[in-house]
């Protein structure tokens, strides 16, 4: 077989569909082949999306209507916090919202979403080839690309006038082009699993033991995306439609080791029970068996994303952290872009500047969302009050950055990356100037014994971040978390420095001996 189409997509999982769905919808003749080689999607890394990616859901795709039906409305984030393994739950720091989160988010099976996407690409008039591993890739500029794929029936060769890259990690057209490249300033791994017989956060077993963690929260803390922090890593907790739930850790090598255990999944839930709250949570859970799953080195990203006949899409341009899950954010941004920039080549427009622009700004975007809020993070997020200003302070600079953004104008807010033009530049300068503050003050906290000293006998329940001028009094909640940080660091310096000082006069007469 050898046929002519204008498009085709690498990958058929959300980056891959999305592209495929909004470039018919904008040009609904265009021939658009996707290849996708699995007879049937796995889960991936994260299953929790945010105000952004929800946005492009919601009001771009129109997945509404399916969001409401076959996922669970997802009520924001919620930390928990211990400094030693035998503490009573009721103990554990917690923070997090006490009210109903105001914009919508949702905790996704990703198998589930990604097999809906690719219906809806196919039902708009997309050709499938599933299940169908390509074989040899020719790219030949803006004359024309040669994709040659083996399915059941034997190997076929297309051409087309351009290729969009959505493989996720294995980012074939970045390895095969050479701009491929680890992120070794971030050396984080994650292990997950799904799990059944999780005990209820709200359940009335737990109202009758724990009557102030009932009554202080208005919401169900079921549905947020909780998280057990310690130095060098974070366990999440999402549940899923039916019952069972997502649990990984995330860890940073130089500071965390996991577990030994004789299996992944026996070594993750050690290190789950191994917290009180985890422990209360997870006493009775079992590991599904042949659910579990590993990455090492998870961050990456592609120098070059886009070229004459070519682009990458969603995790095939990069990845990294799932922290605050921003993966989704970077598949609707870039999926979105993507599929604007095919259609006017479609229609004979001139997309010289578009591939410009977006080679220019994926790289500054990465780097910049990086090191605001990823850079050495671990060194300081088992630290309750350490991580409460950066939740908070993280969390508002992303609503007046980005969610009040892509909320005013969906079509325009998505075609512009994140951290570009001068607004980007100054966000991203504050946000990593308080960021490598916290880090310097959890340094200390470590030397001195310090840290994690304050992670017992307290609980933060704000009322919720939303997207205009009441933001500040979030912001202003973060300022003072810091600054009674900083003040704390500054009793701790004075301190080391007395007690230097009051051994010199012994050291010196022991010298003198």
């Amino acid at each position: 077989m050898d046929s002519e189409y204008d498009v085709v997509i690498i990958g058929g999982a959300f980056s891959g569909a999305a592209t495929a769905l909004m470039l018919k919808r904008k040009r609904p003749k265009a021939r658009v082949l996707i290849i996708e080689k699995t007879a049937e999607f796995d889960r991936k890394v994260g299953e929790s999306t945010t105000e952004v990616s929800s946005c492009y859901m919601t009001r771009i795709l129109g997945l509404t209507h399916y969001l409401g039906h076959h996922q669970l409305a997802k009520q924001g984030l919620r930390l928990w916090f211990s400094n030693r393994p035998d503490q009573r739950f009721d103990d554990c720091v917690e923070v997090g919202t006490r009210y109903q989160s105001r914009l919508p988010g949702f905790q996704v099976d990703r198998a589930k979403l990604d097999s809906h996407m690719l219906d809806l690409a196919e039902e708009a008039g997309c050709e499938l080839w599933r299940p169908a591993k390509v074989a040899n890739l020719e790219l030949n500029n803006g004359n024309g690309q040669r994709v040659s794929a083996s399915l059941v029936g034997g190997e076929c060769t297309v051409r087309a006038r351009w290729i969009v890259d959505a493989t996720g990690r294995a980012a074939t057209l970045g390895r095969k082009l050479g701009y491929f490249r680890p992120n070794t300033e971030h050396p984080i791994n994650a292990v997950w699993a799904r799990f059944s017989g999780v005990k209820e956060w709200d359940s009335y077993e737990w109202r009758q033991r724990f009557p102030d963690y009932a009554n202080r929260c208005r919401t169900a803390r079921e549905w947020a995306t909780n998280h057990l922090f310690g130095r060098g890593c974070w366990v999440w907790i999402i549940p899923l439609q039916g019952g069972d739930v997502s649990a990984g850790i995330v860890y940073d090598s130089r500071i965390f080791k996991l577990p030994e255990g004789p299996s992944l999944g026996q070594r993750l839930h050690t290190h789950i029970l191994g917290n009180p709250v985890g422990r209360e949570i997870f006493g009775a859970a079992r590991v599904i068996e042949g659910d579990v799953h590993a990455l090492s080195m998870l961050p990456y990203h592609c120098e070059k994303v886009c070229g004459d006949g070519w682009a990458a899409v969603g995790d095939a341009a990069g990845f990294i952290d799932p922290l605050y899950s921003p993966g989704l954010d970077f598949c609707s941004y870039t999926s979105y872009y993507v599929a604007d920039l095919l259609a006017r080549s479609l229609a004979s427009e001139d997309v010289t500047e578009q591939l410009r622009r977006y080679n220019e700004q994926y790289p500054i975007t990465y780097r910049y969302w990086f090191e605001s809020l990823y850079k050495d993070k671990y060194y300081y997020m088992g630290d309750a009050e350490l991580m409460s200003a950066a939740l908070l302070l993280d969390v508002s600079g992303y609503y007046v950055g980005l969610v009040c953004g892509v909320y005013r104008d969906p079509e325009r807010g998505f075609l512009n990356l994140p951290f570009t033009g001068i607004g980007g530049r100054f966000a991203r300068n504050m946000m990593t100037f308080y960021s490598r503050r916290l880090v310097t003050l959890a340094n200390r906290r470590w030397a001195t014994g310090y840290y994690g000293k304050r992670n017992a006998g307290w609980r933060e329940l704000y009322d919720g971040f939303v997207p205009d001028i009441r933001i500040r009094k979030q912001i202003w909640r973060g300022l003072l978390r810091w600054w009674k940080c900083e003040l704390i660091n500054l009793a701790l310096m004075l301190r080391r420095k007395a007690a230097a000082s009051a051994t010199e006069p012994s050291a010196q007469w022991a010298l003198n001996q």
